[in-house]
């Protein structure tokens, strides 16, 4: 039997999160998808979306969609599930999602396929997560200002498989956090 752990699958909008933690947290026998951004999505009136000029309202409510997806992914770790965590956790609010993380072990990993093969992603799929961001800008925040920890996979030239492929073969050598 093997043992639970958590993973973050981070990168910014149409970076491939969605569709390789889907396929990732089905090889492990019992194992839990949560999707972040629900949390953020469960908010009825009074909902802030993070801009680029984005005030203490928003980054509060941000740190709050973190602290319930780290707790959430705490409780299922502790009722024995492998526990795939899929959000845009970019910036240093990374600290931050890793800080509200207690259970132990925990890897990082971060997608980060060039900017153009996200756009061509951005412009094939239903939904749409650019407006006021763009890729450039989201890509140059998760480049320049998110901490260099945890696996970083150029995940450009993979197809979803192969990138799942990577993960396992390099989870415990590049990902482990705590």
């Amino acid at each position: 039997m093997e043992c639970p752990h958590i993973i973050l699958i981070t990168g910014i909008m149409a970076s491939g999160k969605s569709t390789v933690a889907q396929l990732l947290s089905e090889r492990y026998e019992k194992s839990v998808h949560l999707r972040g951004d629900i949390f953020r999505r469960m908010i009825v009136k009074n909902r802030k979306e993070v801009q680029p000029d984005a005030g203490n309202d928003e980054l509060d409510q941000l740190r709050l969609r973190y602290r319930l997806a780290a707790q959430s992914a705490d409780a299922y770790f502790q009722a024995g599930f492998t526990v795939v965590v899929q959000d845009v956790v970019i910036g240093p609010m990374l600290n931050d999602f890793i800080s509200y993380i207690q259970s132990s072990p925990f890897y990082l990993v971060v997608l980060c396929p060039n900017s153009s093969v996200v756009s061509l992603r951005e412009s094939s799929r239903l939904k749409k997560g650019y407006g006021i961001w763009t890729v450039e800008g989201l890509d140059r925040l998760l480049r320049n200002e998110t901490p260099r920890i945890g696996m970083w996979l150029d995940s450009s030239e993979l197809t979803p498989e192969q990138t799942v492929n990577e993960i396992i073969t390099r989870l415990q050598d590049e990902a482990y956090l705590k």
